[in-house]
């Protein structure tokens, strides 16, 4: 059963404006439930009783005035709540038989349904022979990630800015993506909280106070030299945990709940460099200024630069950039460029932005045959690799996005929003190349992309069992015929406690239904590893959208991870 993701969602820093909430919604597009805003009804009339204890997820203890809500699956209306006593017990009794959601809340924990993962969870089931009565619901206690920054002598650097990301698997596969940021405060310490269980990284930007970048104007003065102290020329590069400067070197930060780690990070300044930069300069519209980029984990940071100037029309100098690999952006009055994996390690060294690669824009244009209108909020994205979250544009009165800006390369074309999910039925392109829902993009083209979406209205019930008996909180898996290509036609659910699940949202196709137990770390979105479980699935046909829902027959038997 699906509930509310509790994880925060990062803010990109990529090219172009990522619009974050359209990932979390394509991500959770066939699962979202529409709130009902009206007086909540109680839940009465019945001869069944839920019931049970609430328990810290770190060590078992029992949680004393947590709330607990009963909901009832059908009708959210309808609810009862109340707090647990000083043994954490909590019960509600004349409930009818059912479906409800089982959801606990205390100060200092991770609010959770009964036995959630990601956004799933398992509802709890009233009725003849169903045990409801020793349940036990497990809150995560909330953990705070802590630490100084401290420079090369071992003093305390205010200002910093503290990154943290968080390794997320709801897709199937690991992708590590800014989290939550925070400053130092005069005694260089940060404190992140609160976080729920998982696995992190951390980095540190920060710029010396003691920094002085003289230019060449400066030099060239008549003031002697000695007026100038260069070992003052310094920059601190972005520095990972345990003080690397490479995110392929940061050490993963694993945080339990209810833990408090404390963590240091030393950061060391390094000389920094003064670039030329030779741009377009047509002495009317401006100048073309570079921005510079590095990698930082699946995604790329912006580094900042301690100062810069118009040297003579069309060249920009550039002082305070510590030496490595950047990836280089030239945007201005006319059409952007880039240059990937430039490599600045001496100082003085010209730059010449003509030679970079100009980027391109793609239009898209959509269309539901069948419908009256396009949904509301209806998003395109564009994503450059499955670890990628991608960019994003909501589609607009006339059925059309554009993006603009961007580099050259392979992007897979994908689409999301709230409420019905959608999935791309056909795909023209003019333009560019193209293979099945990916397209090419060469330098300063502008492709035009046609999609004809189809709406997934399908809904697949069954039960998930093993030798003969209902299996509770399994993950279920919806494996489109084709997973490669088809990747935006997974569904997931998780068993409830009677063993029965339902993937909504569903698109007309050719499906197998797998259950796997203890799945939820499983890369269950990539081919080679869901292939494992699929040969020993069922295979389903979603032949038409009709209003009443597609049964499985037979159970589904939870193979084990």
């Amino acid at each position: 059963m699906a509930a509310c993701p509790t994880s925060s969602v990062a803010k990109s820093t990529t090219r172009s404006l990522l619009v974050m909430s359209a990932l979390c919604l394509f991500r959770a597009q066939a699962l979202a439930v529409p709130q009902i805003a009206s007086v909540p009804q109680p839940i009465s009339g019945g001869e069944y009783r839920i019931a049970g204890t609430v328990v810290s997820k770190a060590d078992g203890r029992a949680l004393t005035h947590a709330r607990v809500t009963v909901r009832d699956a059908k009708d959210p209306r309808k609810l009862q709540s109340m707090l647990t006593s000083d043994d954490g017990k909590f019960e509600f009794t004349a409930v009818p038989a059912g479906k409800y959601s089982l959801e606990g809340a205390k100060r200092g924990f991770i609010s959770a349904s009964y036995d959630q993962h990601d956004q799933f969870s398992t509802a709890i089931v009233t009725g003849a022979g169903l045990g409801t009565e020793t349940l036990s619901l497990r809150l995560a206690p909330d953990a705070v990630l802590s630490g100084r920054v401290l420079d090369e002598v071992g003093e305390p650097v205010r200002h910093a800015t503290v990154m943290l990301y968080y390794d997320d698997h709801s897709s199937g596969i690991d992708q590590i993506h800014q989290s939550r940021g925070a400053q130092t405060d005069d005694q260089g310490a940060y404190e992140l909280t609160p976080l729920q269980p998982g696995t992190y990284f951390l980095s540190v930007t920060a710029k010396p106070w003691y920094a002085v970048h003289p230019n060449s104007e400066l030099e060239g003065q008549a003031a002697p030299s000695s007026s100038i102290n260069r070992s003052l020329d310094v920059a601190y590069p972005v520095t990972y945990y345990p003080d690397v400067t490479e995110p392929e070197s940061a050490s993963p930060i694993p945080i339990r709940g209810g833990e408090h780690v404390q963590l240091d990070i030393h950061i060391s300044p390094v000389p920094a460099l003064r670039l030329l930069f030779h741009v377009p300069y047509d002495g009317k519209n401006g100048v073309t200024f570079p921005q510079l980029q590095q990698p930082a984990f699946d995604s790329s940071t912006f580094v900042q630069i301690g100062g810069g100037r118009l040297v003579s029309p069309g060249l920009l100098e550039i002082t305070g950039i510590p030496a490595g690999r950047y990836n280089l952006l030239f945007l201005g009055p006319g059409e952007g460029t880039q240059m990937d994996g430039v490599d600045l390690t001496k100082d003085g060294e010209e730059i010449d932005a003509s030679k970079s690669e100009a980027l391109s824009s793609v239009k898209a244009s959509v269309r539901i045959p069948g419908e009256p209108a396009l949904p509301p909020r209806l998003m395109v994205g564009l994503r450059s690799g499955p670890r990628t979250p991608g960019v994003w544009q909501v589609v607009n009165s006339k059925a059309e996005v554009e993006f603009q800006q961007l580099a050259p390369g392979r992007y897979e074309v994908v689409v999301g929003g709230p409420g019905k999910p959608y999935s791309i039925a056909h795909m023209a392109v003019e333009g560019a190349s193209a293979s099945g829902h990916t397209l090419t993009v060469a330098a300063g083209s502008v492709p035009s992309v046609s999609l004809t979406l189809v709406g997934g209205s399908a809904e697949v019930r069954g039960t998930a069992k093993r030798d003969g008996k209902a299996f509770a909180g399994a993950m279920v898996v919806l494996v489109p015929k084709n997973p490669e290509l088809d990747r935006d036609l997974f569904r997931r659910d998780q068993s409830d406690l009677d063993g029965t699940f339902s993937l909504r949202g569903v698109v007309p196709g050719s499906y197998t239904v797998v259950a796997i137990e203890n799945g939820w770390d499983l890369d269950w979105s990539q081919p080679g590893v869901i292939a494992a479980y699929r040969k020993h699935g069922r295979t389903i046909q979603i032949v038409s959208q009709v209003g009443q829902p597609v049964n499985v027959a037979e159970p589904i038997e939870v193979q084990s991870k």
